[in-house]
């Protein structure tokens, strides 16, 4: 069994990193008041686990009653034969219809549902930067019409896909990418728990490599563990990582060099639009391009300044295309 599951935080108390966060999450569940949220932040960051366990202390034994948790790329990136034939949604999908009107009509059909034993459920919307300007708008009068019995949590890596409409009736709660020292202590924790050692240097490069992601750091951790003794660790991660979106990522870069600024542009949104990166993997996309391309100072300086806004939650494609003017001015005018 993957060790991120079996390491998955079981509490509140359980997720590290975020301690600010917890705390107005543990709040809201000992009032049992709870606004409408949007909550934001990289990848194995813990915003998933975190609305999981509130909803456990809100509602105890009662909790996956009273949640409906959506997956906005599933529910309007597979088009309306997957809705139809989708088990959750087959009873109440309407044969004939757009797939938006089937989508309104499936999100407000669970939003009217009485909560059980609770004065509100929770509608969670994971993946919520895959709405289109439609669905959100659709889901603004939703929200307003259910409000009394429905409390509404949108999960993104992308905050700024998300509207302004929506984003203005919820609380933003920014969940940060865990720090080093943090990741590591916890992958000692878990080497101690299943009795395996790993060199030093193997442990600090597996930090290094995740960014701040501890569900990716458990992930490579259990790679190295079940590798062989001679095996290249850091060649086994970077064959991990490599992916499409690197390809694509270069391309961008590509673009650059020649001076085209605008199709670097519509590259850098392709990648946090269709393929669902937040910026700041963009960014570190860039940075390896870079670091194998074309290693140069002013570039390693320009691409820190940006994953520094972007920790501090700045705007997602403000943030690339002021990383992507920058490099063309410094670089390569």
């Amino acid at each position: 069994m993957l060790w991120s599951e079996v390491y998955r935080p079981k509490g509140c108390e359980d997720i590290i990193g975020q301690d600010a966060v917890i705390r107005y999450i543990v709040s809201f569940a000992e009032s049992g008041s709870v606004p409408h949220m949007l909550i934001s932040g990289p990848h194995g960051t813990g915003k998933t686990v975190a609305v999981e366990c509130l909803a456990k202390r809100l509602y105890a034994d009662a909790w996956e009653a009273n949640v409906s948790t959506f997956s906005a790329s599933s529910l309007l990136g597979r088009g309306r034969s997957a809705l139809e034939s989708d088990e959750r949604f087959s009873h109440v999908y309407q044969r004939g219809q757009s797939l938006i009107v089937n989508f309104k009509y499936i999100v407000k059909w669970y939003a009217s549902m009485r909560p059980l034993d609770a004065p509100f459920k929770l509608m969670v919307f994971e993946d919520a930067h895959a709405l289109t300007f439609e669905a959100q708008q659709a889901l603004r009068r939703t929200m307003e019409r259910y409000s009394a019995t429905c409390r509404f949590v949108f999960v993104t890596t992308r905050s700024s896909a998300i509207i302004p409409a929506i984003a203005s009736r919820c609380l933003p709660l920014f969940f940060a990418p865990i720090e080093s020292g943090l990741i590591r202590a916890r992958l000692e924790e878990i080497l101690a728990a299943e009795s395996a050692t790993l060199p030093d240097d193997d442990l600090e490069l597996i930090v290094c490599a995740a960014r701040g992601d501890l569900r990716r750091a458990i992930i490579y951790l259990q790679l190295a563990v079940g590798s062989s003794e001679d095996a290249d660790l850091a060649e086994i991660l970077a064959e991990v990582s490599r992916s499409e979106t690197g390809n694509v990522t270069e391309s961008a870069f590509e673009a650059l060099k020649v001076g085209n600024f605008d199709a670097a542009s519509r590259i850098a949104e392709s990648l946090m639009i269709e393929y669902g990166l937040s910026a700041r993997e963009v960014v570190h996309e860039l940075r390896r391009v870079i670091r194998r391309e074309y290693n140069h100072p002013s570039l390693a300086i320009a691409l820190a300044d940006a994953d520094h806004r972007l920790c501090h939650n700045a705007n997602d494609f403000v943030q690339v295309n002021a990383l992507l003017a920058r490099i063309t001015d410094e670089v390569f005018l």
